[in-house]
């Protein structure tokens, strides 16, 4: 990683100019799905593969400093609805897994709600807000697989301090319908199915295969740095590497992403 990054400062820019940049991106990702050949995932509610590859969890309800809860409650519902449109998802061989072109674009009439959402690295609210926990959860899930994740983004903004923090900083996805995907690639001859559920407190979600993975897999944190910019602000950088382990005890490792975001927060800094 390059210790030396620079992160310029941000541009505020007119609310019109993001709206239509905005929707040139989704219909040029609507052209992308019609011409790219890709054979894309589908729900099967007939199959129920049983052998747990991953299963991770996490918190609905995160009291945040400024944010009202009504928005994490109406979360809640946003997450359900989208998950109908995942959970028994199958990932077959040579298949590729797209979260938005399953889950479709969030609207109010889908019966989506206010949620909070992230604009210029600020609080703000929109309607299917708080779908990024999905992208968190699946990205850490897909990670501890043999499955390749093709696409993925991350917010150039670290919004909130760390605490109680579960998983590496950086290690999740976020979303922006539809050209903020996450996508998964299947290279391998296993089929996969994805199960989500909620619970009172938490989302779920669980990886099976139809056969057991002998490799095991693990997810580390590198290179974790904090530095000041020239014009004032803070950034933080990190590596996030995937470490495979097969029977024999013999390791691999992947550089899976690396992220450089803007800090919206003074950190205390030690020496």
């Amino acid at each position: 990683m390059n210790i030396n990054q620079s992160i310029d400062k941000p541009i505020n820019r007119g609310w019109i100019r993001k709206k239509i940049g905005r929707e040139y991106y989704i219909f040029k990702r609507y052209l992308d799905w019609i011409t790219q050949k890709k054979e894309w995932t589908k729900i099967s509610k007939n199959s129920d593969l049983k052998i747990e590859v991953k299963h991770h969890k996490s918190m609905i309800l995160r009291p945040l400093k400024d944010v009202n809860m009504y928005l994490q409650e109406n979360k809640r519902t946003n997450l359900r609805i989208a998950i109908n449109k995942l959970n028994d998802t199958l990932i077959k061989p040579g298949q590729t897994f797209s979260l938005w072109k399953q889950v479709g674009r969030p609207t109010a009439r889908k019966g989506y709600l206010e949620g909070l959402v992230l604009n210029q690295g600020k609080i703000d609210k929109g309607i299917g807000g708080g779908l990024c926990q999905l992208g968190n959860l699946l990205f850490w899930i897909f990670a501890h697989s043999p499955l390749d994740i093709t696409e993925r983004y991350r917010h150039g903004f670290d919004v909130f301090p760390d605490v109680n923090r579960k998983v590496p900083f950086g290690a999740g996805a976020t979303l922006a319908y539809n050209y903020i995907d996450l996508q998964i690639y299947n290279p391998t001859d296993q089929t996969f199915q994805l199960k989500l559920w909620l619970d009172e407190t938490h989302l779920h979600g669980q990886l099976n295969s139809k056969e057991k993975i002998e490799r095991k897999y693990s997810i580390e944190e590198r290179n974790h740095l904090i530095k000041q910019q020239l014009w004032g602000g803070y950034s933080r950088h990190n590596q996030i590497v995937k470490i495979c382990e097969d029977i024999t005890g013999e390791k691999s490792e992947t550089l899976l992403v690396e992220n450089h975001a803007l800090m919206m927060y003074t950190p205390f800094l030690s020496d």
